[in-house]
């Protein structure tokens, strides 16, 4: 008997030690600097949380090298309490620069790793991070203009944030505008080494029909420039149908879409490769689903479906084709557009993802 409770006085003595622990929780892994001017050190704050039960205690803090400095609190953190881990990177080196941050502490037996990323310029004006998208020496933060959820008689506007690399003023123009859009430069003239922006607007009356619309501007980077692959910028813009017009009884009873995946993985394809995927698409709802729309944004994807109308608890499959030879040509992600009569969910897309 004095064994038996021997034994459980241990045991438990055991639950209750390994129950106190002290638990390390940071308010981000990754702290983002974005441009950093060069030789201007940059730091980076860390905010750790004891969400653990016992005190928990930084013993060391590492870095990945010497141009990383890093500082921590030095005394315990108690349970619910914060404390801090800092790094300073002297910024000597131009370019893109990753460096991690090793914790030890009591609350993990391996370190856990941070992580302080981007970019050292000479130049305060660099935009590489801000306006990702190169078009000669004019750089923006998109390289698409898409119009979503639009419904008729609504004028949306979007904006292309503009920053003009070169040492010569410049006139942000688009040409070959379709009829729906008009594009407004502000300024209508950007300094060198400045920036601007193009504000886009879309007439939804005189889209040409429900559903996806699509076209192609191009971006004048020089006065006299012509049209090409190098200054296309894809546009869409999607007309939702009109429910006003519904009754009592149909608004009681909709029909429901339900697809079995609206994202997509495949790997790269060859030139000449493809690859077919299907998604399941399911009418959940009280009454006849109509697909009245189905088209992809571009030449990438092909798609084909058995069955426009659906009635409540049936299904159908929709067939996904990616083309190899147009993927690495194409701007955004390949989507495929689908509207339905379903009030609550009229427009659907699925996404396919080229992933290495």
């Amino acid at each position: 008997m004095k064994q038996i409770l021997t034994t459980i006085l241990l045991w438990t003595a055991a639950c209750l030690i390994s129950y106190a622990q002290p638990k390390a929780t940071f308010d981000k892994k990754v702290y983002e600097h974005g441009v950093v001017l060069w030789k201007h050190p940059a730091t980076a704050t860390f905010t750790v949380k004891n969400d653990g039960d016992k005190p928990l205690v930084i013993s060391n803090v590492t870095t990945s090298c010497g141009c990383t400095v890093a500082d921590w609190t030095k005394t315990p953190i108690a349970p619910g309490a914060t404390g801090v881990v800092t790094s300073v990177f002297d910024a000597k080196a131009l370019g893109r620069f990753n460096k991690s941050v090793g914790v030890y502490c009591n609350a993990s037996a391996r370190p856990i790793y941070l992580s302080v990323r981007g970019e050292v310029s000479a130049d305060p004006k660099n935009y590489t991070l801000t306006h990702p998208y190169e078009i000669g020496a004019i750089r923006l933060n998109k390289d698409a203009i898409e119009f979503d959820d639009a419904n008729k008689g609504d004028k949306p506007t979007m904006e292309i944030l503009v920053a003009n690399t070169s040492n010569e003023v410049y006139s942000p123009v688009l040409m070959h505008l379709p009829p729906y859009l008009e594009a407004v430069a502000v300024p209508e003239r950007i300094g060198k080494r400045a920036t601007g922006k193009i504000r886009v607007t879309l007439d939804t009356d005189k889209l040409p029909k429900f559903g996806l619309t699509t076209a192609t501007v191009y971006l004048s980077r020089f006065p006299g420039d012509k049209v090409s692959e190098e200054n296309a910028i894809p546009v869409s813009a999607i007309l939702l149908p009109d429910f006003s017009n519904m009754t009592q009884q149909q608004r009681l009873n909709p029909p429901a879409v339900e697809l079995s995946a609206t994202e997509l993985s495949i790997p790269p394809l060859p030139e000449n490769g493809k690859k077919k995927l299907n998604v399941v698409v399911k009418n959940v709802g009280k009454s006849d689903l109509e697909i009245t729309d189905l088209q992809v944004f571009n030449p990438a994807l092909g798609v084909q479906l058995k069955k426009r109308v659906l009635k409540p608890g049936a299904s159908t499959k929709m067939k996904i084709t990616a083309y190899g030879k147009y993927l690495k040509r194409v701007k955004g992600t390949p989507r495929v557009l689908m509207i339905t009569n379903d009030p609550n969910n009229p427009k659907v897309i699925v996404r396919v993802n080229v992933t290495d």
